[in-house]
């Protein structure tokens, strides 16, 4: 009789323990975060600090390289299938997944983007902007623009950093001195430079190549500029040809074969982590040449319209763009130069960069982040952006005129704008 009693008491345990258990397991929820390479490892390192707050919702992960994420995220977008809670998109595909009419707009009820609107870096929260008005996405890091050199290459040309930086044409006649004493050219290819004039001092509520009504402004100043710089330093030979990621473009940063690369602050965490990690000390930062302030890339944190758990998906945004723990440490760990403005006085910031030679850079990445003007989004801009770099590609090795480039990219651009 005690021997019964015990088993059915302890069968009434095991039961009530399933049951418990059944119910647990219901409540736990799953949120499914799609994210290209390294976002993927912020997003995990800050998962243990999202327990702690929801301790039912657990995060899965969905990580693809570059490229395949967002031509699968496109794909997921048209076809509405295999759509994730949470989606990542780098800044510069924005206006492509704009286009799609699929993201929701961040400004409607539940969300209401604008009241958290001031805690972010403004340019930053512009750049998720579109002129209509829309709020499709929400910055996590930011890309201020930085002049990258080599400080060895410029002693022994005895060029300065304030004659480097001074203007755009001091910044080309150092390159001739450099390449004169050194051999090694000023920058990896022409068009970066074009690149950067192209994206910096754009005016208050204009796009790349879209102003706020639609007007192509291919034809600007902006853009003469760019490709006159373009084609001064091609017919100088100080530009090397290379296409960037390419295989013997990190092999001539690795060599010392060029003086100067021009990119996002992100850049000198891929230089001292896998392109040229035997060339710490070597390197150094500045701003642009010319008090030029300009932007390369950013994250982004979007939500599809036919996602299943919006709720939960803007709080884990909110979460990743409005912690100030996770952003210091997206920074510390990757690179990824914080878009909330609380973290940017972190003392961090004031800590040496030993890949540069202990200099302080950092301060200068939150300067540049102060002077940065907004650029508006458009759904063309991929497309624009093809456009005008094959038309400074024929400037640059087919000696087309630079008025009749940009006047054939203006009818191009128009072409698409009508259908």
């Amino acid at each position: 009789m005690h021997n019964s009693g015990s088993i059915f008491f302890l069968r009434i345990i095991l039961f009530m323990a399933l049951v418990f258990s059944s119910s647990a397991s219901a409540q736990q929820q799953t949120l499914v975060v799609a994210a290209y390479s390294n976002v993927d490892e912020i997003i995990k390192a800050a998962i243990p600090k999202w327990k702690v707050k929801h301790p039912e919702v657990d995060i899965r992960v969905l990580r693809r390289a570059f490229d395949d994420h967002h031509n699968a995220m496109i794909a997921s977008l048209s076809t509405a299938s295999n759509l994730p809670d949470v989606m990542v998109v780098e800044f510069n595909y924005l206006g492509r997944f704009a286009a799609s009419g699929k993201l929701e707009d961040l400004r409607a009820t539940p969300f209401q983007v604008m009241n958290i609107q001031p805690s972010y870096v403004p340019f930053a929260f512009h750049q998720a902007s579109l002129s209509s008005g829309a709020v499709l996405a929400v910055p996590a890091d930011i890309g201020p623009g930085t002049l990258l050199y080599r400080s060895d290459l410029l002693r022994k040309a005895g060029v300065s950093e304030a004659e480097l930086t001074k203007s755009w044409e001091s910044f080309v006649a150092s390159g001739v001195k450099i390449k004169a004493a050194t051999g090694a050219f000023l920058i990896p290819k022409a068009s970066d430079v074009a690149e950067i004039l192209i994206r910096t001092n754009v005016k208050p509520g204009e796009g790349l190549y879209f102003g706020t009504d639609g007007k192509v402004l291919v034809e600007s100043q902006r853009f003469v500029s760019a490709f006159e710089l373009a084609r001064l330093v091609h017919q100088q030979k100080l530009d090397a040809g290379w296409r960037t990621w390419s295989q013997t473009w990190k092999d001539g940063l690795k060599q010392g074969q060029v003086a100067c690369i021009m990119s996002g602050a992100w850049m000198v965490g891929h230089l001292a982590s896998w392109i040229a990690p035997e060339a710490k000390g070597l390197w150094r930062a500045d701003q642009l040449p010319g008090n030029s302030w300009g932007a390369w890339g950013g994250t982004f944190y979007t939500i599809p319209k036919r996602a299943k758990n919006k709720l939960l998906a803007w709080e884990f945004i909110k979460f990743m763009t409005l912690n100030r723990e996770v952003q210091i440490a997206s920074f510390k760990s990757q690179n990824a130069f914080p878009a909330l403005l609380q973290a940017h006085d972190d003392p961090f910031f004031n800590l040496p960069v030993d890949y540069l030679g202990g200099q302080q850079a950092r301060i200068l990445w939150r300067q540049a982040s102060q002077h940065i003007n907004a650029i508006e989004v458009n759904e063309l801009d991929q497309k624009a952006s093809e456009v005008i770099y094959n038309q400074l590609d024929q400037v640059l090795n087919q000696d087309k005129e630079i008025s009749l480039a940009l006047r054939d990219a203006t009818l191009s651009l128009e072409r698409m704008q009508r259908h």
